[in-house]
């Protein structure tokens, strides 16, 4: 019901990635359809000028309704997930597993237009997670750079020569509070809280 809600059809379309150039059959064509662009995240209640972590931390607290947005077959791993390159920390903003692709998909979250320079970074992790995290049974991991709006001949110029799996997506939000009414409306954590403290009483 809530694919057909959200137009799950019409976001069937081929992102901008370069699957069919680093992956092999079928792997690629199951990466292809497991894919959707954009992603519709209208659960979410986010300021205008939001920030990444505003992001990630709304759609980690509905990470059942993104896990639906996200498709079949995805299962979250973590969020700001840690690993160490040769004695620095780096975070991943969310990382999961995918049952059927067999593979560990990267998110990198934007709150704004694709840049070139997001591509490498994203390139770096999946370096970083398929040899700390993969194992022989594991396809190559894949990533997916999810940002507001993206200039297609950018995005595909920034693929042309990269040797990991990358998709660049955009996501829609449909729903958002101005900045001047963000602070005056009840949140429902705020909300709980305070019934909480009424109910020890």
């Amino acid at each position: 019901m809530n694919q057909i809600e959200s137009n799950l059809h019409k976001r069937k379309k081929i992102c901008v990635n370069n699957f069919n150039l680093v992956l092999s059959k079928p792997q690629s064509d199951l990466t292809n359809e497991t894919i959707k662009d954009p992603y519709i995240f209208d659960f979410l209640t986010l300021r205008e000028d939001f920030h990444e972590r505003e992001l990630e931390n709304q759609l980690i607290n509905h990470i059942m309704n993104f896990l639906l947005e996200l498709g079949a077959g995805f299962a979250f791993v973590g969020k700001q997930f840690p690993i160490v390159i040769s004695g620095k920390d780096y975070f991943i903003d969310l990382l999961f597993y995918h049952l059927k692709l067999r593979s560990f998909v990267v998110i990198e979250l934007k709150t704004g237009e694709f840049k070139p320079e997001f591509s490498g970074k994203l390139n770096f992790y999946l370096s970083a997670v398929d040899n700390l995290l993969k194992t022989k049974q594991d396809n190559p991991s894949v990533g997916l750079i999810l940002c507001k709006t993206k200039d297609k001949i950018t995005a595909e110029y920034s693929l042309k020569d990269i040797s990991k799996p990358i998709g660049i997506l955009e996501y829609k939000l449909i729903k958002s509070i101005p900045k001047n009414l963000k602070f005056s409306l009840p949140i429902i954590n705020r909300l709980e809280k305070e019934l909480s403290k009424k109910n020890e009483f």
